[in-house]
């Protein structure tokens, strides 16, 4: 069993953040200063021995794939972030990566392509640095960067293709000719194809049908995907009125310093028994797993909490996870939010509360 981890590059300071966020800013800087919304929560989230690692060091990024290998991850799936017109951001850690062979571990790409904004989950409001996916000039730019990780001995293929994620691929005017276009690149470069997988969730069948695999991209795809299912039946129906009274459960409204705050929590049992119940939808599915999600320190009094999570429940439900996987699944593999997720709270990476519980989990899950 393949269980690869995403992996977010925002851990080193760069231009774009020191204008924006101020100076030094980090993924740790929202860490640092979450503030816990109610009696008993976990924040701020702090990393076993107070490290607070830079990804400007390919030591830390040596450290991160031995400490993955050791605990049974195969893999890392760094997001990559390309606006177009030779803008990019947060791309010196994978090109450092990339650089340092001697870092021995599998990995691929998944194309962060939202808009960069102030929201921190890709709206349109504030925008920072928008998306502009171009013409075949502007594609030929794109694929020319990526050829170099494609031929990197390192990089995961699925069906012997280099893997390419696209987050959301139903946000592109031009999906059909552009995938296309990277296709013959591929064959024009020695491959038979490219692979492509779709992170987020898309309802849009037009779109699907043009993914090669679609991962079930966890929480959100339970969280999502199953409420708008409309092909209703009795255990459809089941899940979805389960998740939709946890969410009105356990809603959090109150007054703070004169301040309306609303956190939206859900049950991290209910949404993990609900990707263990919900069968394997087809061969183009590959699924998905999340270690916990609270976005608290990105959020805060906007936050989503996902309550209850435990290294030994995690440990548990990925068992259970790998048996289905193993039994349904066509790709033995599992995505896995996320290996450094610190400002949403999904990480798997060792913390002063869990210590290595997290890693324990994966490493009995596919021992």
């Amino acid at each position: 069993m393949k269980v690869i981890a995403f992996y977010l590059p925002q851990y080193y300071a760069f231009p774009e953040n020191d204008k924006w966020w101020g100076k030094g800013f980090t993924e740790w800087t929202n860490v640092r200063k979450s503030k816990p919304l109610y009696k008993g929560h976990y924040q701020p989230t702090v990393p076993l021995n107070e490290n607070y690692y830079t990804l400007d060091n390919p030591d830390v990024m040596k450290w991160q794939a031995d400490l993955a290998k050791k605990y049974g991850v195969y893999g890392f799936c760094f997001y990559h972030y390309w606006f177009g017109e030779d803008r990019m951001l947060m791309e010196k850690p994978t090109e450092m990566f990339l650089k340092h062979k001697e870092i021995d571990f599998p990995f691929c790409l998944s194309w962060a392509n939202h808009n960069w904004s102030r929201t921190w989950v890709g709206g349109d409001k504030d925008i920072l640095m928008d998306m502009r996916y171009g013409d075949e000039k502007e594609w030929d730019k794109h694929f020319e960067y990526l050829l170099d990780y494609f031929n990197d001995s390192r990089y995961i293929k699925i069906d012997g293709n280099p893997a390419f994620v696209i987050y959301k691929p139903d946000d592109i005017p031009c999906l059909k000719p552009m995938l296309a276009f990277f296709d013959k690149k591929a064959k024009e470069n020695g491959f038979n194809g490219i692979t492509i997988l779709s992170q987020a969730p898309i309802y849009d069948s037009s779109v699907i049908k043009q993914m090669d695999y679609v991962i079930e991209y966890e929480p959100n795809y339970t969280r999502f995907t199953v409420w708008k299912d409309k092909a209703i039946n009795k255990n459809t129906l089941r899940l979805k009125m389960d998740l939709l009274k946890v969410a009105i459960r356990n809603r959090i409204k109150k007054i703070t310093n004169g301040k309306l705050f609303k956190v939206n929590t859900y049950d991290y049992d209910a949404i993990w028994n609900s990707i263990l119940k919900t069968p394997i939808k087809s061969k183009k599915t590959i699924a998905g797993a999340f270690v916990n999600c609270d976005i608290t320190p990105r959020r805060q009094d906007r936050a989503v909490i996902y309550k209850g999570a435990t290294p030994e429940k995690f440990g548990e439900y990925m068992k259970k996870l790998v048996k289905k996987v193993e039994e349904q699944g066509n790709q033995q593999m599992i995505f896995v939010s996320a290996w450094n997720e610190w400002g949403e709270g999904m990480y798997l990476e060792p913390d002063e509360k869990n210590k290595y519980g997290y890693l324990e989990g994966i490493r009995d899950a596919v021992k």
